[in-house]
């Protein structure tokens, strides 16, 4: 059984991921973006997504380094 904790994360994730998704889909069909000021901030705002997620990952490497190490 999941903690809050883990429950949380897994969604939060889910939830991140889902919004890239939907960013690089209308990246690609081009909605939203009416001029390059645009797609350079959907772009940058995929970017900061990712790297939320990579964080979440690196977080979880520390709290297990820490938990093992006691």
């Amino acid at each position: 059984m999941l903690t809050y904790q883990s429950f949380f994360e897994h969604e939060l994730k889910k939830l991140i991921q889902e919004a890239v998704e939907a960013r690089k889909e209308n990246l690609a069909l081009g909605n939203g973006t009416v001029d390059f000021a645009a797609y350079r901030n959907q772009v940058g705002v995929v970017a900061g997504l990712r790297l939320a997620l990579e964080l979440c990952d690196e977080a979880n490497r520390v709290c297990e380094q820490k938990e093992r190490t006691g």
